[in-house]
């Protein structure tokens, strides 16, 4: 695989004086024409729902659920400044179950009338907002805008929602905090929240909810992995791409009967692997690559009976590469290439019949494409006694019982790393795409 390059841009013009009075009308074109930009801030509270309520009493709705969405849908009209492939166009009149991306389904309290049960948006390059009345479309299930222009935060309005299901606002512009108005949705079992701008800490909620699938990866998050990740119920988490730093803690191992793939890879975490990972018994997908860990693999690994990826490159493990993680059943691809681990087992130099194996640039003699004596012998490459780091947990935990979910999505490795990129040579985007 080719790695990914990046040109030397180049070097800026010199700058040149510029008189007083040429910066002066500079300065002044640039107000006059700033003054015809809209202010989105503005806009955001300039919905008229008065006109729209209004419009509504003259027209005739199957039931007043779907007078409440026609509120809601203009609403989020008027909040749409730019729809290039007119998604929105016929989203006019009462029948709002034949508007673009809305879908609608019998009533779970009345079957005999419909709700807007559903809203697709995918892909659709609209620019906007999410306004507060969006709050009003009680029945919806389903909220899909991936791949989106939308920006600003998440109205607090969507607690409301309680029977949503699937909340995927992936690929957009959304900034602010973590939004924890979804920690409020009972019902939902599907959070993707990857590629925005959200920033801050994760409440440690979020791992006692009864998710299925979290996909938080390609924002700006800070936080440290909390104790209560093993509480999760999920099969599918990505936090890959953030800021996390700290552990990955013991507790990881009460997702065993659960968890299918676990995707941290670039989240500055640091410590050693902790033993626990063994008892991940269903995980097909475990990728740690490009962060500061520390220590050799755990023995444990040779327990992980359905791993198919397994991905630890880029970090600064030492010690063997175990013949028993070499010999695991399912694995395609083990790629740990960039660490300072000085011997490897001989039934890994048979690993092959269409899996990858990436073993570059580590510290093994006799070995092709490795570090320099240099770098091996240097402070990155000396061995580390995991039970001096402060994430130690010897002891090991019980599994806990817990049920696993419903998922219809990609799988989080689709999700988190481009197949372009197994090779490990820099660091994956996350695809930035859903379903």
């Amino acid at each position: 695989m080719t790695p990914f390059t990046m040109s030397r841009p180049m070097p800026p013009p010199p700058l040149r004086r510029r008189s007083t009075s040429f910066l002066f009308l500079s300065a002044l074109i640039l107000s006059l024409f700033a003054s015809q930009i809209p202010n989105v801030a503005a806009a955001e509270i300039d919905i008229d729902t008065g006109d729209i309520e209004r419009a509504a009493s003259n027209l005739t709705f199957e039931n007043p659920n779907l007078r409440q969405a026609y509120i809601a849908l203009q609403s989020w009209k008027q909040a749409i400044f730019s729809d290039p492939f007119n998604f929105t166009s016929n989203w006019t009149g009462p029948n709002v179950c034949s508007y673009g991306g809305v879908f609608c389904a019998p009533s779970a309290t009345n079957s005999s009338f419909r709700v807007v049960a559903g809203i697709d948006l995918n892909h659709a390059d609209i620019a906007g907002y999410l306004p507060e009345e969006l709050g009003l479309l009680t029945d919806l299930a389903l909220f899909h805008i991936n791949s989106n222009r939308f920006c600003g935060v998440i109205p607090n309005s969507f607690r409301k929602l309680k029977l949503l299901f699937e909340l995927d606002l992936s690929n957009n512009r959304f900034v602010g905090g973590f939004p924890n108005v979804v920690l409020k949705l009972p019902a939902l079992k599907f959070l993707d929240l990857r590629f925005n701008e959200f920033e801050g800490g994760v409440p440690s909620q979020v791992f006692d909810k009864d998710l299925d699938a979290i996909f938080l990866n390609d924002n700006r998050f800070q936080f440290g992995i909390p104790e209560n990740l093993g509480n999760s119920p999920v099969s599918v988490m990505v936090l890959a791409n953030n800021n996390l730093g700290g552990c990955i803690p013991a507790s990881i191992g009460k997702m065993g009967k659960t968890l299918n793939e676990l995707i941290l890879l670039n989240d500055n975490l640091t410590g050693c692997l902790p033993p626990q990972i063994g008892m991940l018994k269903e995980l097909t997908v475990f990728d740690v690559s490009f962060n500061n860990l520390q220590g050799p693999l755990p023995a444990e690994i040779s327990r992980m009976r359905s791993l198919e990826q397994l991905v630890v490159a880029h970090n600064r493990l030492t010690g063997e590469v175990p013949a028993s993680v070499c010999q695991l059943p399912r694995l395609q691809n083990f790629t740990y290439s960039y660490n300072y681990f000085t011997r490897e087992a001989p039934q890994c130099s048979r690993f092959g019949g269409g899996t990858v194996l990436d073993g570059r640039e580590n510290c093994i003699a006799n070995k092709s494409n490795q570090r320099s004596a240099k770098e091996c012998s240097s402070d990155a490459a000396k061995p580390f006694d995991c039970s001096k780091s402060k994430c130690f947990a010897p002891a090991a935990i019980s599994t806990s019982t817990v049920t696993a979910g419903w998922v219809s999505h990609p799988t989080a490795f689709a999700a988190a790393t481009n197949s372009q990129n197994l090779s490990s040579d820099s660091p994956s985007s996350a695809s930035a795409s859903g379903d």
